[in-house]
């Protein structure tokens, strides 16, 4: 089966390995003669980054880059970068990268033609409505990574550097209006951020699997997503070239965004927090909080983890997957606690505070409190 595809679900998709060459068509179709790309510092000098700026130039495109982005993009980061998209009179932005490059990307384009802060189109109530939809530039993703799946959200993720809370910022049109999928620009990922990226696409499928909103559709991409994960992430862990498990796990990391439309849990409220105040890697974070998320979920969630641990063939039902689950992280080398990263106690109370207050509370299958908040940070710090 050839691992190539179109696809124009959630937005148009252009998946297969190779497929960066068509980066000046893909501009063309989204209405771009002058972008922007935005990466990370990481990314900005990596052969990918240099061969697609070489790719947008014979093209005519010219080779404009911003890639002062943080691990956790922030405001900060967000004026600066728009500072750049203005003064080069640029008309799109091609968000490359894993989560912060692509949602500080995002943001740009959105920002681009805004004149309130971006803190009033937070993702609460119809506060997107305040938008001036003419103002938002038109986004091309390349995702460079499978984890986070932000190439195909209609929102953002950004940290304020002031209160170091994250905070999701949500617009229709902040769906790009292409992606290119190309699995060969996450051959080069190192061991870890793999194993991290793809535990993140996990947690997504599992959370929106777990949540108790009425979705058939998104449950059953989740159901699939996690498969995916189960059967290709260990191989895309082990020979970094694997061309099909690169390429089975960016399918898996969209299809994880695509299904958390259904809503994300407590993984996510305890991991947005710990993010911010601490800096550590997203998709590891929310790894480490599986396992005892898992636990506090299990009395609204084990029958159907039942059906999905038949699907995925795993034995033993709801405990044969929470087995699963933490034999997993232990092979893909994420520690059992956030202690580990650098996560101390005694910002416990902050962090359960952080956490209630986070959306992604509004998913979880068992009412989030401060006292079984408190508790899950106690036992998995």
């Amino acid at each position: 089966m050839s691992l190539t595809g179109n696809w124009s679900y959630p937005t148009a998709i252009k998946f297969g390995a190779g497929r960066i060459t068509e980066l000046p068509e893909a501009c063309a179709q989204a209405g771009m003669k002058r972008p922007l790309l935005v990466t990370d510092r990481g990314l900005r000098d990596l052969p990918i980054t240099t061969a697609t700026l070489d790719i947008m130039e014979a093209a005519g495109l010219g080779r404009a880059i911003f890639a002062d982005v943080d691990p956790n993009p922030n405001e900060i980061n967000l004026a600066a970068g728009l500072e750049v998209y203005k003064a080069g009179g640029h008309d799109g932005v091609i968000a490359f990268g894993g989560g912060s490059g692509l949602d500080l990307g995002k943001m740009v384009a959105f920002m681009s033609g805004q004149t309130r802060p971006v803190w009033d189109y937070e993702d609460i109530g119809d506060w997107w409505t305040r938008a001036d939809p003419d103002g938002i530039a038109p986004i091309i993703a390349v995702p460079t990574t499978a984890g986070t799946g932000s190439e195909v959200g209609r929102a953002s993720v950004i940290t304020n550097s002031e209160t170091h809370v994250k905070k999701i910022i949500f617009h229709p049109k902040v769906l790009p209006s292409v992606v290119i999928a190309d699995p060969e620009l996450t051959v080069g990922m190192p061991q870890a951020i793999t194993a991290g990226t793809g535990l993140d696409a996990f947690a997504h499928c599992v959370e929106a699997f777990s949540s108790p909103h009425y979705h058939p559709m998104s449950q059953g991409i989740a159901l699939e997503g996690m498969r995916l994960v189960k059967d290709y992430l260990p191989r895309a862990y082990a020979i970094g070239t694997d061309i099909e498990a690169r390429a089975q796990m960016m399918s898996a990391a969209a299809m994880g965004a695509t299904a958390f439309q259904k809503g994300l849990g407590a993984i996510h409220a305890l991991s947005h927090p710990v993010g911010a105040v601490y800096g550590t890697h997203h998709g590891t974070t929310n790894a480490v909080c599986m396992p005892a998320v898992l636990r506090l979920n299990a009395p609204a969630i084990e029958q159907r983890f039942d059906r999905a641990a038949a699907y995925l063939g795993i034995e033993g039902g709801f405990a044969g997957f929470q087995t699963f689950v933490q034999e997993f992280n232990d092979s893909l080398g994420i520690p059992r606690s956030l202690t580990e990263m650098g996560v101390g106690r005694d910002r416990i109370d902050t962090l359960t505070a952080m956490a209630l207050e986070d959306p992604s509370c509004g998913g979880n299958p068992v009412p989030l409190t401060a006292d079984n908040v408190k508790a899950l940070f106690e036992e998995i710090i």
